[in-house]
């Protein structure tokens, strides 16, 4: 719902340089070379709205999505098509992620790696901190990463994470992790970014 993005309706639906994010994600992904099929997990009180608003952007199919992240890419995952061997879990959020690093993850996966997500290094200090918010250690940057999407994955390693999870995780990478599957990085782009609050939004606008 992108409450940390202010009143308004859905996040995925809000506007861009007066597009939705979701149509700038959608048409992203529909111009990497290996997206074949793009299955959209939208609000079940907008399923309607969101097929209309995609129909000129790309060829897509649109599902209920569940309660939480997890439900939906699961109720996503569920009705892709035989024969797409590989799959991409994509965040409409990260509106103008470019289709390089799309293809980039794609490959990655088709390389011969189960899972396969983008990072980019974590510049900031971080330090751990107490409840009282006292520090308690800095940590060691160096082997930091954040994580951006889309997520790669073969099929049948996401279908295995997804069956064997017993609590919510708003990553799919990490449900791999669970089942012993290891997690393989590629670059990620600056462009990536996660929308969030008002403050990226300006900022995707600026890059937009």
């Amino acid at each position: 719902m992108g409450v940390r993005l202010g009143p308004g309706g859905p996040k995925a639906l809000r506007l861009l340089g007066g597009e939705p994010l979701l149509v700038h994600a959608v048409r992203r992904l529909a111009l990497a070379p290996s997206v074949g099929c793009i299955v959209i997990a939208a609000p079940a009180d907008a399923v309607a709205e969101v097929a209309e608003l995609l129909a000129p952007v790309a060829p897509v199919t649109v599902v209920p999505g569940g309660t939480t992240r997890q439900a939906s890419v699961a109720a996503a995952l569920a009705i892709v098509p035989d024969g797409f061997d590989i799959v991409l879990v994509h965040d409409a959020a990260r509106a103008l992620t470019p289709p390089e690093l799309v293809e980039s993850v794609a490959e990655a996966v088709r390389g011969g790696h189960g899972a396969v997500i983008p990072v980019l290094p974590v510049v900031d200090t971080i330090k751990r901190v107490s409840a009282s918010g006292d520090v308690v250690e800095t940590v060691d940057r160096s082997s930091l990463r954040a994580v951006q999407t889309p997520q790669g994955f073969r099929r049948e390693v996401l279908e295995k994470a997804h069956a064997a999870a017993v609590d919510d995780h708003t990553d799919d990478a990490g449900l791999a992790e669970r089942i012993g599957v290891t997690v393989h990085t590629v670059p990620g782009a600056e462009a990536a970014l996660k929308i969030t609050r008002p403050f990226d939004l300006a900022v995707a606008q600026l890059l937009l």
